[in-house]
């Protein structure tokens, strides 16, 4: 499990520990590390040319102390000293390496560099970035060189993964002692590339931590596994309320994913375009023709995926009224969600509820506006799951599931090719019929993330994907997370 820490938990865990050590200790095991990723980086440290931006803070001191280490094997090594002061002992380290400080043409010298490094903000930074800051950034970013940005890139919100204007977009980031919420959750886990982590003896001061982002190993200690005595039932009945007249489709995917992901029977309940179109796709489920919008008919379920493509008339909401009336967890997604913000009191039910939203559903559902929303997810996810009373699975970029009480999990599969028509159908089925085995909604929305984007993997190999090859994917997905690749 990889786990992430806001400014605040780790600049405690830093103070926790440098009361032990001596002064300076964590900065220099910061700056070696850092020194040895980007003369990795590098691969020919001797000759290359690499350019410093410096601010005022640590973060300065962490680049000058590394690019005198890179100085000493060689590298033409200047630093563009941008900070109303600068870090003196770094800077005494700095020049007696052989570092140089580039004059007035900053940008002249990120353009011929070999490597940046942004050391200009750290962790404690928020808002947007000010002159002459932001210019620098935006040079770094035009620059052809490689950039490696210290602990987060600059402009980026460590706490939140927020950008409010001009950031660096790092190609590594060096991020010292744990990682930060920032790095792993979007529009800042965009900007941080490949994300390397020093460890500089934090781990025991750190507390719990902020999110997480769940292993294949994770996964697959979680992922339910029949034994000797299951049977179909044992395995998990998941029920399908999904598609309309309109939307087919959605029904057959929504019930391809859950019969995909090992649920031991599915039952489908609609109306006859879409139910003639189940029956003739997957003549595994067991298929009700509904005679009005209720459920009583269908059987005994143990999870009920319901909303995709259903529709948002009358029909759709007595429907959506039946399902959420029952005394099982629901996944709510799609058209559901359009039905429950206009009905809150939907939601108000014992038994649990996964709601599946993307940002613009998100905002139906508690009113901020989608910008918002996009700007700020891990705060819009965590408010939603507290203001609801449920657990939220927000898609998009990064996928967040978020449940009152518990750390935030980001989801670390997934390929920007999942990004059509019907995979979020999959998705939902996916995830019913996990929680139709068994595990509880955070669990289930965790693990139907994972695998639905290592699904979208496995189908795209970097091509054009169509819903129903996530579909047929997933199963080669839970094979490799099971045999851990």
């Amino acid at each position: 499990m990889r786990t992430a820490y806001t400014a605040d938990q780790i600049r405690a865990a830093e103070h926790a520990l440098m009361a032990r050590l001596p002064e300076g200790t964590l900065m220099m095991r910061a700056a070696a590390g850092l020194a040895a990723v980007c003369a990795t980086a590098l691969g020919r440290v001797y000759g290359s040319r690499v350019v410093l931006l410096v601010g005022s803070g640590d973060n300065g001191g962490d680049a000058l102390y590394a690019g005198a280490l890179l100085a000493r094997r060689g590298a033409r090594v200047e630093a563009v000293l941008a900070g109303s002061r600068t870090h003196e002992r770094g800077l005494r380290a700095y020049l007696l390496a052989g570092g140089r400080v580039a004059g007035g043409a900053a940008a002249t010298a990120v353009e011929r560099a070999d490597l940046v490094v942004d050391g200009l903000v750290g962790i404690g930074a928020t808002g947007a970035l000010r002159a002459p800051y932001d210019e620098l950034a935006l040079a770094a970013n035009a620059a052809p060189a490689l950039t490696v940005a210290v602990d987060v890139p600059s402009g980026v919100d460590a706490s939140s993964g927020r950008v409010a204007g001009a950031a660096v977009a790092a190609q590594i980031t060096v991020t010292m002692g744990a990682a930060k919420t920032g790095l792993l959750v979007d529009p800042g886990a965009a900007r941080a590339g490949t994300v390397e982590l020093v460890d500089i003896g934090l781990g025991p001061h750190l507390p719990g931590p902020d999110v997480v982002a769940l292993t294949g190993a994770d996964v697959a200690e979680l992922l339910p596994r029949p034994g000797k005595e299951s049977d179909k039932y044992r395995r998990g009945v998941v029920g399908v309320a999904a598609g309309s007249d309109l939307y087919t489709g959605a029904a057959v995917l929504a019930v391809g994913g859950a019969l995909r992901a090992g649920a031991g029977m599915v039952r489908y309940a609609g109306q006859h375009a879409p139910v003639t179109q189940v029956r003739t796709h997957w003549p595994e489920a067991v298929v009700t023709e509904l005679s009005r919008p209720g459920v009583e008919e269908v059987g005994r379920v143990q999870a009920w995926v319901l909303g995709p493509g259903l529709g948002t008339g009358e029909w759709a909401r007595e429907l959506a009224a039946s399902v959420l009336a029952s005394d099982v967890p629901v996944l709510v997604d799609a058209d559901a969600l359009t039905l429950v913000s206009r009905d809150p009191s939907l939601l108000r039910r014992a038994a649990p509820v996964l709601v599946t939203p993307h940002a613009g559903e998100l905002s139906r559902l508690t009113g901020a506006a989608r910008d918002e929303i996009e700007a700020a997810r891990l705060e819009h996810a965590r408010a939603a799951a507290a203001e609801l009373g449920v657990t939220v699975l927000l898609k998009g970029s990064t996928t967040l599931v978020a449940a009152a009480g518990r750390p935030v999990r980001v989801n670390a599969t997934g390929t920007s090719w999942l990004a059509t028509g019907g995979t979020g159908d999959v998705l939902a089925g996916v995830a019913g019929a996990l929680l139709a085995q068994g595990l509880d909604c955070y669990d289930a929305a965790s693990c139907a993330a994972h695998l639905h984007g290592l699904a979208g993997r496995i189908a795209a190999e970097g091509a054009p994907l169509a819903a129903g090859d996530v579909a047929a994917a997933v199963p080669e997905a839970v094979r490799r997370v099971r045999d851990g690749r």
